[in-house]
């Protein structure tokens, strides 16, 4: 993993599901490559969307202080995209290019604009490219 890759949403809150434990293992493997090289991408939308899974739908929703001490050390650090008018048009002409929903196609925008070769999701079609970012599911091998 030493290109540089943007990891989306379902990436981190696989980090906490104990009832998929190779899908953890994995996606902890991916997170912590992101951090310990500098190569991982996400934007503000993978943090608010992380947060709201972690901190309402968790099985035990994870309390204050944890929500913001991953937060500080995890999210904040890999977070190098933000939104701006660019990014939205990005998104709406990849959403009409790929027929992928307005949120996948913001996930996609994120991904080209933060210079990444690979975007890791679960969600969207692995192997496809879009604008040079090629999607990886990194569980289709378990």
């Amino acid at each position: 993993m030493s290109a540089k890759f943007f990891i989306d949403t379902n990436i981190f809150v696989y980090t906490f599901d104990n009832n998929a434990p190779a899908k953890k293992a994995c996606a902890i493997d991916v997170v912590q490559q992101a951090i310990n090289t500098g190569s991982g991408v996400i934007s503000t939308q993978v943090i608010q969307e992380f947060l709201n899974v972690a901190t309402r739908k968790f099985a035990v929703p994870m309390k204050l202080e944890d929500s913001k001490m991953y937060l500080q050390q995890v999210l904040n650090p890999l977070c190098q995209i933000y939104p701006d008018l660019e990014l939205y048009e990005a998104c709406l002409e990849i959403q009409d290019e790929t027929g992928y929903s307005f949120y996948d196609s913001l996930i996609i925008s994120a991904a080209i604009k933060g210079e990444c070769e690979i975007l890791y999701t679960e969600d969207l079609q692995t192997g496809q490219m879009v604008r040079g970012v090629e999607i990886s599911n990194p569980f289709s091998e378990l």
